[in-house]
């Protein structure tokens, strides 16, 4: 694609959108026409299944071979289903000794409520193919996916988003916003974005170019969502991963920068790396960049990499396994590792809440297990939740009306004809899918409170009924209650 770039004509767009869904070039008429076993081969960059599948010269196997596999294509078989001289023009295709090529990778999206979208970046580098170029803009992937199912529902007024690349994200705020602005730094990014948005038909996006909080200056916004170039390494060369700020230091100027520009209640929610460092707790660090902010926070940490397969991952990423820089590029992150006294890098995501003239509250932590999806559904009263238990003092709580959360239930687990459990958990069927061992105390509240009673007259109910001391309960019990009220298991109803 050269690098003048021109508006993609809406004509073309609306033209070239109504081809692709009239093929069922989407999310799942792609999966159905590949199957499982090709998708899977995908997955491992090989191509033979796919085209296998693929085969012939009706609408979607064309489609299928030119703008997913990156194949050449007959050029009487492309004519007979697309524009060709038309995306020609426009920088999307090459045509030339009778076959077709496409210039950049159109892939079906799913946006919210099920309705298909497009995303259009550069052709996807393989194995054997080289290196992509500095500017090279990544199609969406699985951190695209994360990030969409992160977000929180709105509606909202304006959204940002920053480092939008191919403009994946633009399309989940599209429906959330009636505003929305984009930024990148690359200008190949923006262009290849607003292909994006034209063929998914979300006309409300508006592209900025610049860095990081650079293009908008004062202006705030009611959900700002970043998935930025947060790979750690010792020399930037690709714009769509790495920043050129040293460490992890992108995603913490990203958090510390955020409240200002943030409406009151506004949300920021990026992706990110951060260094597990030799004598530091992670907690600590990423907590100090959340607490320094004054915004409520939820912090997560979904995975963890040793310095050798975080940067094996990335040398992949690059096409750069059996070339014959390889080895001294390993060996030189590892050397920038090793001075930096690394031990680790984590990836999760940061949530924010700009809760004006309110007590904060941070929270971080560690999940690995599968969770209910979308988070951005429920992610608010995660944060509420926090929020409230941290603003509870013993006494408010002892009056306070609590209920047990829905689809929480109680497990007991005991050696067969034992009087009594080895252990009592309570444990949440949907959201984050918590589990939390308790005592019999905590249980029996759980078992009893629907929020029509406060805590202190049930606790003392409680304390009849096994013959213990109320006082004893009744001051041993808010700090175990008020954790179980961070962590969603119990609500305080009024």
């Amino acid at each position: 694609m050269s690098d003048s770039f021109r508006p993609f004509p809406h004509a073309l767009a609306d033209r070239l959108r109504k081809t692709l869904l009239d093929a069922d070039y989407t999310v799942s008429g792609v999966r159905d026409r590949l199957g499982d076993m090709a998708s899977r081969a995908l997955a491992r960059e090989q191509l033979t299944p796919a085209l296998r599948a693929t085969g012939g010269e009706e609408r979607l196997g064309v489609l299928l071979r030119l703008w997913w596999l990156q194949e050449p294509i007959a050029e009487g078989a492309a004519r007979a289903v697309l524009p060709i001289d038309d995306l020609a023009d426009a920088g999307l295709v090459s045509v030339g000794e009778g076959s077709v090529r496409a210039r950049v990778h159109l892939a079906p999206w799913e946006m919210e409520e099920g309705r298909p979208g497009f995303v259009v970046s550069d052709p996807t580098v393989r194995p054997g193919q080289g290196t992509p170029r500095p500017d090279h803009v990544v199609g969406a992937g699985g951190a695209s996916a994360s990030l969409s199912q992160l977000l929180v529902r709105g509606p909202f007024e304006r959204a940002l988003d920053v480092g939008t690349g191919c403009g994946v994200q633009g399309l989940h705020l599209a429906s959330r916003a009636a505003e929305v602005v984009a930024t990148d730094v690359n200008p190949r990014a923006l262009h290849l974005a607003e292909i994006t948005w034209a063929l998914s038909d979300v006309p409300h996006v508006r592209p900025r170019q610049g860095s990081l909080y650079e293009p908008v200056a004062d202006e705030r916004y009611d959900l700002i969502a970043c998935n930025p170039p947060f790979v750690i390494t010792p020399d930037a060369r690709y714009t769509y991963r790495e920043s050129g700020l040293a460490g992890d230091a992108v995603c913490a100027e990203l958090v510390r920068r955020a409240p200002g520009h943030l409406t009151d209640g506004g949300w920021c929610q990026i992706l990110a790396n951060w260094l597990h460092v030799e004598g530091e707790d992670w907690r600590d660090r990423v907590g100090e960049w959340v607490a320094g902010t004054g915004c409520s926070g939820w912090v997560v940490q979904r995975d963890v990499q040793d310095p050798a397969e975080y940067v094996e991952l990335w040398l992949r990423d690059s096409c750069e396994v059996g070339s014959p820089e390889y080895t001294r590029r390993y060996d030189a992150w590892l050397d920038y590792f090793e001075r930096e006294a690394v031990q680790g890098i984590g990836f999760g995501w940061i949530s924010l809440r700009n809760d004006v003239a309110q007590d904060a509250a941070v929270r971080v932590e560690e999940f690995r297990h599968e969770i209910e999806q979308p988070v951005g559904r429920y992610l608010p009263e995660i944060v509420d939740g926090a929020m409230t238990a941290n603003r509870l003092t013993d006494a408010a709580l002892l009056s306070a009306h609590v209920a047990l959360a829905p689809e929480v239930v109680e497990e007991r687990i005991a050696v067969p004809g034992a009087p009594d459990p080895e252990r009592i958990l309570l444990r949440q069927r949907s959201g984050l899918r918590r589990v939390s061992q308790v005592g019999t105390i905590e249980a029996a509240l759980a078992s009893v409170c629907d929020g029509t009673m406060p805590v202190g007259p049930l606790l003392d109910a409680i304390a009849e009924l096994t013959d213990r001391d109320p006082g004893e309960i009744r001051a041993r019990t808010p700090d175990v209650l008020r954790s179980l009220i961070a962590e969603g298991f119990f609500r305080v109803a009024r």
